[in-house]
């Protein structure tokens, strides 16, 4: 058994709360290519379904990894990878300007060649919300 096999089953978090601040998004939204209006433009935004601007699904997702940095830290593997998401869900918007955090479960562990592979579920949560911004079952290498 490896120190990531022994937290199956086991939630990890929540974490410290994060800010999803404009510049972020503005940022991503250059990275990315993805100017969209309902992201990029407040005052448009304003007058849209939100009433605000909003993270791009594909940031709340991506933020999952400096958040599980907070919850998840194992040793004796050379390196992490992200090898992938089998699935993952947006079931709300992720305001500008809101804050988020995160809760992990580490679903099971397989032995793969190089190392462990680990489906890790991934739920973030918006302040003040009742629904999640992000679940996501995350596919994780540890690499020996």
């Amino acid at each position: 058994m490896s120190a990531f096999t022994d937290l199956v089953g086991q939630e990890l978090g929540p974490t410290e709360w994060f800010e999803v601040t404009q510049e972020r998004i503005d940022e991503f939204a250059r990275a990315t290519d993805d100017p969209q209006w309902i992201h990029t433009d407040p005052a448009r935004a304003a007058e849209g379904p939100f009433g605000t601007t909003i993270a791009h699904g594909f940031l709340t997702l991506s933020l999952c990894v400096p958040l599980m940095s907070q919850t998840l830290s194992l040793s004796g593997y050379r390196m992490g990878i992200n090898y992938g998401v089998n699935r993952v869900r947006f079931p709300a918007p992720t305001p500008s300007g809101s804050r988020i955090r995160a809760r992990f479960t580490v679903q099971s562990v397989e032995e793969v060649a190089g190392g462990e592979q680990g489906i890790v579920l991934a739920t973030v949560e918006l302040e003040g919300g009742d629904k999640p911004v992000c679940v996501a079952e995350l596919v994780l290498r540890m690499i020996v």
